[in-house]
């Protein structure tokens, strides 16, 4: 006897049902996204992702021409200023409010790695890094947390590194910063998430971007890092899109002060 039809139209409705539900677990439709070092390398993919994703993406960064590159036609704004200048959180919170944005969701993406050995790096670049890399996050977040507060909603992503729990060659300055991301992300969660803001962080493995340009330019290199992860590839920036949208959403409303390893594995073996 043929099965009843009804049961194969109410599976079409349960998995259009659970789609439904998904699409408004992760969605950031109608929300405001603010990303450093949103011109180039991760920080402009998920600025995109955000935006492909309905939100308005407002970025931040020093080269306008690659700032206006990453917007295009999507919704938002660009914002051109060094974020190493003193007082440049301060300043960049006025330029935004007064263009009429309350972001919320603020994804601290951008970065330097000098790449100098222990022996090699001096108290100038030591500082800029550190500053760059872990003062900054702190202090942009800071300045918008109070309208989250204020709607009782809001995401903070702070972009680590394998480097946050690893040692990497010359890597010292940048490992200390990135070390500090990790530990400045507990303590954003645990100030501010009673108020429905919460604070993670993912850390990539080896993506191919600007700032790793040289080592995916040699295959021999490049071979070498896939036969060190755990799946035996390097990380295409695809690869950050979900875990991104999990925490930018509703979908990771009870996720604070943690770090997700987006990096294929490597730091398991």
């Amino acid at each position: 006897m043929p099965a009843p039809q009804m049961c194969v139209c109410g599976n079409i409705f349960q998995e259009k049902a659970l789609a439904s539900v998904s699409r408004g677990l992760f969605s950031v439709s109608g929300k405001t996204a603010l990303i450093t070092g949103g011109g180039s390398g991760i920080g402009g993919f998920i600025a995109q992702s955000l935006a492909d994703e309905g939100a308005t993406i407002l970025l931040v960064g020093r080269r306008e021409d690659k700032l206006k590159e990453v917007l295009g036609a999507r919704d938002g704004r660009a914002f051109v200023i060094d974020l190493c200048q003193a007082g440049a959180s301060e300043r960049l919170f006025k330029m935004v409010t007064n263009c009429g944005h309350k972001p919320n969701i603020i994804v601290n993406a951008a970065g330097i790695n000098p790449r100098l050995h222990a022996d090699k790096i001096d108290e100038e670049m030591w500082t800029y890094t550190v500053h760059l890399n872990l003062n900054v996050p702190f202090l942009v977040a800071q300045k918008f947390v109070p309208a989250m507060k204020a709607s009782s909603w809001g995401r903070v992503i702070n972009i680590a590194s394998m480097q946050s729990s690893r040692a990497f060659p010359n890597g010292i300055s940048y490992g200390a910063a990135k070390g500090g991301i990790t530990q400045l992300t507990r303590a954003m969660a645990e100030a501010w998430s009673t108020h429905g803001i919460t604070a993670n962080a993912l850390a990539p493995g080896f993506f191919p971007t600007d700032l790793t340009a040289a080592l995916f330019d040699d295959p021999k290199t490049a071979a070498d890092l896939a036969s060190r992860t755990a799946m035996g590839r390097n990380g295409e920036l695809e690869d950050l899109r979900g875990p991104l949208l999990f925490l930018a959403s509703n979908a990771g409303a009870y996720i604070t002060g943690q770090t997700i390893n987006v990096d294929g594995g490597m730091t398991a073996k």
